[in-house]
């Protein structure tokens, strides 16, 4: 009897132990989700600084205050305000080229802006050390 209920204690913990890594796993992308959103609105704002200075340590450390501001500026600019920004995908990674060992979410939108009417944005942020998250990476095409 003992043997069974052993058993059927190793059967419950395994079957669980998948939903709880997916459940655990949803959570820490809704969390990089409101980063992302938080972040985006100061750059969809103009605050190119500030969102340079909410960005993430390896974002920081990849370009210089000065030239995301204007990089960001030229990017941006022709590009007009948004008028849609739809969720396309996330996907949680662990590793991602050219960037260092760590957790990523890699979101992906469809944004239409006032002077293009499609393109994808991909704003990824990645947690930090004190386990927040913060965008580390952010492109449009």
């Amino acid at each position: 009897m003992k043997t069974i209920l052993t058993l059927v204690a190793a059967v419950l913990l395994t079957s669980t132990t998948p939903s709880f890594a997916a459940d655990q796993q949803a959570e820490l992308i809704k969390q990089a989700q409101a980063a992302a959103t938080s972040w985006v609105s100061l750059t969809d704002a103009g605050k190119y600084g500030e969102s340079w200075e909410r960005a993430g340590t390896f974002f920081k450390t990849g370009i210089a205050k000065n030239t995301w501001e204007t990089g960001i500026r030229s990017l941006r600019a022709p590009l007009g305000s948004v008028k849609t920004r739809e969720l396309k995908s996330t996907e949680y990674a662990t590793t991602l080229p050219g960037a260092p060992d760590g957790e990523y979410v890699v979101i992906q939108y469809e944004t239409q802006f006032e002077n293009k009417k499609s393109a994808v944005e991909t704003i990824t942020p990645m947690r930090e050390k004190d386990g927040s998250w913060k965008v580390s990476g952010y492109f449009i095409r």
